[in-house]
């Protein structure tokens, strides 16, 4: 993205493609992050940086409007990142309690644990029916259809599924108790995987915002 016309704000950004090998083009060092280190992460550092005039992304001044549409659907990916994550340590959970002995008898058959499982299980499933809602409403808006509805319902479904995937993992790594604390077990490293899709494509917060304004609009 870049300022085109600085005099028009917002409607004075355009979007442009960027190779790597362009003069100027460089990155950063790797970064050190909490989560999701199988993807790597780096700055993209301009200096000087030009580039020809066709790599323009649509019309001139358009690029903040094409971010933003963009987000539509690109929410919903994360959503079902989400989704992977939380169903990956419900089930990771659930095997786990089921051959756990305390007390002369499997975790599993004690209520609390139920209760526990129950309720991961319950929110995974409502964000999981919110996601697949968004993705055929994203589908039918890439066919050409105009769907008013698409902006909320890919908002609430990232925002849903990020903060269920972490409340479930969370819980995960409670119900194995000590183990899940520790590396040897996947669940630790899914509760860290968790938090960075309650950040990017916009933070949960940032959704909350789109959402009320889709209401009030």
């Amino acid at each position: 993205m870049a300022v085109t016309d600085p005099s028009r704000g917002a409607r004075g950004i355009s979007a442009f493609v960027l190779e790597k090998t362009d003069p100027g083009v460089s990155f950063g060092a790797p970064e050190k992050k909490l989560g999701i280190t199988g993807s790597p992460t780096r700055t993209v550092i301009l200096e000087n940086a030009r580039i020809p005039a066709d790599r323009i992304i649509g019309a001139e001044g358009t690029g903040f409007t094409t971010a933003l549409a963009t987000l539509d659907h690109t929410r919903i990916t994360i959503a079902a990142q989400a989704l992977g994550i939380a169903q990956g340590a419900l089930d990771y959970a659930v095997g786990y309690v089921t051959q756990r002995e305390q007390f002369g008898q499997p975790i599993a058959g004690f209520q609390g644990v139920q209760f526990m499982l129950a309720d991961m299980a319950m929110k995974l499933e409502a964000a999981r029916q919110l996601t697949y809602h968004a993705a055929a409403l994203s589908e039918r808006a890439m066919n050409g259809e105009k769907v008013p509805g698409l902006t909320f319902a890919s908002a609430a479904a990232k925002c849903l599924a990020s903060d269920t995937a972490m409340q479930v993992t969370t819980d995960a790594v409670q119900l194995l108790g000590g183990y899940g604390y520790v590396k040897d077990y996947p669940v630790e490293r899914m509760t860290r995987d968790a938090k960075i899709t309650q950040i990017y494509e916009g933070t949960n917060q940032i959704q909350r915002v789109v959402m009320a304004r889709q209401l009030l609009a």
